[in-house]
């Protein structure tokens, strides 16, 4: 599945920085052929269309529920329907949940963290945990991860390290950046394209609202910067960046100082000692500033959480 998201399709991007060469074996999804015969394999291949083609169940014109979410799919974060290396993918899910997570502050199962993404990223409604769509959804993560020994996570899992800048990252260049980078597909106004049909998106939102809420994973600065540097523009990958370090968090912070849709957060970190240093809303223990907690710099932020707990 080739997925079209965040910045442009420009093959005279070029990589503005080396990386040392990688020799890491990296995790690999299952192959689906491996299905054959396979009691489950309806159900995983079902959970597998909803990830890669959400809006078509839940969307403007979801066949299942119209107008449940926001219209983008589960794989404009989640890349490749949740198997590209580095990009965001799904094969640490089952083999790390149920877990604690200090955000609820209460243990999770997948159908939790599951139904967090609906409300959050898809800005939308809760699935039903007995439905067939969530029954399938879970399946396919599962099906995913079965060869991920239980509790560890593999190489190549969620987002790539990205190291922190010494200054704050900047809105303001990152407006430049994203006219030259991501624009030509995300549009100027940042609210995406649709295909013709008008029933998803080709290029999704990235601000406005129809895109992420305030509460979703890659509100977070060091989500979406680390998600931009390894997987944007088109075509970019881990081990092949067309980013600088500045350029992605410049385009994460422009694109996080957008307008979105506000979700109420309330109720996450009940103990606000166990915020992260990234989380742009106070209170905090730690004494620095909504301002700096959302665009950095981060290290003084990250020091200061760390002497807090060995006091």
């Amino acid at each position: 599945i080739e997925v079209k998201n965040v910045a442009s399709n420009s093959s005279t991007n070029n990589a503005t920085n080396t990386e040392p060469k990688d020799t890491v074996k990296y995790w690999q999804a299952p192959d689906i052929a491996t299905l054959e015969g396979d009691p489950n394999k309806d159900l995983v291949l079902y959970g597998k269309d909803i990830i890669a083609h959400t809006a078509d169940y839940f969307g403007p014109s979801g066949k299942i529920f119209k107008a449940t979410t926001n219209g983008m799919n589960c794989q404009n974060c989640h890349l490749d329907a949740g198997t590209r290396v580095f990009g965001n993918n799904y094969s640490a899910v089952a083999s790390t949940y149920p877990k604690f997570r200090a955000r609820s502050g209460a243990m999770e199962n997948m159908y939790k963290r599951v139904n967090d993404c609906f409300e959050r990223s898809l800005n939308g409604k809760a699935l039903d945990t007995v439905s067939k769509e969530m029954q399938g959804i879970v399946a396919y993560i599962k099906w995913l991860g079965k060869d991920v020994p239980k509790g560890t996570s593999p190489e190549g899992s969620g987002l790539k390290k990205l190291a922190f800048l010494e200054r704050a990252a900047s809105p303001e260049n990152g407006k430049n950046i994203y006219s030259q980078k991501c624009a030509s597909c995300h549009q100027a106004d940042g609210l995406g394209l649709m295909n013709g049909d008008k029933t998803s998106y080709t290029y999704p939102p990235l601000w406005g609202k129809y895109s992420y809420n305030d509460g979703a994973g890659l509100f977070r600065m060091s989500n979406f910067a680390k998600y931009i540097k390894y997987n944007m523009p088109l075509g970019a990958s881990h081990n092949s960046p067309q980013l600088t370090d500045e350029e992605a968090w410049d385009i994460a912070a422009f694109v996080n100082s957008q307008p979105r849709p506000h979700k109420n957060i309330k109720k996450d970190w009940p103990k606000i000692e166990q915020k992260p240093f990234d989380h742009p809303f106070g209170p905090y223990k730690d004494g620095f500033s909504e301002d700096q907690h959302k665009y950095g710099p981060f290290q003084p932020i990250k020091d200061k959480i760390a002497s807090l707990k060995k006091k």
